[in-house]
């Protein structure tokens, strides 16, 4: 009886090992591909596919919670800049001018989100789906390197009141998984006339509302189902790693997409999915 209770004991501490690994990875994941065109939903989707989380209640709230690890690693690094918009936006034109454009931007995705988050989360949040979206985005990041497009905007601010609505409603095609709501905005913004570092700067403030909206919603909607039990620590590693890398991330790109283009992100897109079709298909 004796063994049998150590044997039991290092199998559950095996177990809350291999938890914690799986948290730390997941949150790695989350946080470096939330900002990066290469969608963190699809990414996530294709990991949780393979540990065999997401089915379950703990699954969905570990999945919304490290998102607010994200979240809250670009609020903080824009923290001073949004205090100086919101001090800045009731007396100077050009402030309150960007933020009815970041409102313009969020309204599609807003409103298409509410009214289709159950058709979306029904029928598209299937790895194969996100397989083949990774694929289409990465040709199509490709594909705009190649455009040799003349930029006329070199602001994120600086862009038109249409031109900031036109990019929201192009941003809603990352509603599927596998597309990146990064990833549609910058393309968007790129193909409106902004140059790759503004496009790549307006998809961070566009993340603001939209990531904070959706995962106000997302608790809202799954308020019944989000449990976290004796889940804390693992929840906890997996916030702090998304909140680390995503910093990082948000840190470096917009150097990083200044000096490069985007075919490393491109061809990983493409690497990723066409591996889960292989797997899912042939292995």
């Amino acid at each position: 009886m004796h063994i049998l209770a150590i044997k039991t004991a290092m199998l559950g501490w095996a177990v809350a090992d291999l938890d914690l690994i799986k948290a730390a990875v997941l949150g790695i994941v989350e946080g470096l591909t939330e900002y990066l065109p290469v969608s963190s939903t699809g990414h996530l989707l294709l990991m949780e596919h393979l540990f065999g989380w997401g089915d379950d209640a703990f699954g969905k709230s570990f999945a919304v919670l490290i998102q607010l690890g994200a979240i809250l690693a670009l609020l903080s690094i824009y923290f001073g800049r949004l205090l100086a918009l919101a001090r800045d936006m009731f007396t100077q034109w050009a402030a309150a001018r960007f933020v009815i454009g970041i409102l313009l931007a969020f309204l599609p995705a807003a409103v298409i989100g509410a009214l289709a988050y159950h058709i979306i989360k029904t029928y598209l949040f299937d790895v194969r789906i996100v397989c083949v979206s990774l694929i289409i985005g990465g040709f199509v990041l490709l594909w705009i390197d190649r455009l040799n497009l003349q930029a006329r905007y070199h602001e994120a601010t600086d862009f038109s009141l249409p031109m900031y609505l036109g990019i929201g409603v192009i941003q809603c095609l990352s509603m599927v998984p596998g597309v990146s709501r990064a990833g549609a905005t910058i393309v968007g913004a790129m193909l409106f006339g902004a140059d790759r570092r503004s496009a790549a700067e307006f998809s961070f403030w566009l993340a603001m509302p939209t990531m904070v909206g959706a995962f106000a919603y997302e608790v809202y909607k799954s308020r019944g189902e989000l449990a976290l039990g004796d889940n804390i620590t693992v929840t906890a590693v997996g916030f702090i790693f998304s909140f680390i890398f995503g910093w990082i991330v948000v840190k470096t790109f917009l150097g990083y997409v200044q000096r490069h283009s985007f075919a490393l992100f491109a061809w990983w897109r493409i690497l990723v999915g066409a591996v889960g079709l292989v797997a899912l298909y042939v292995v």
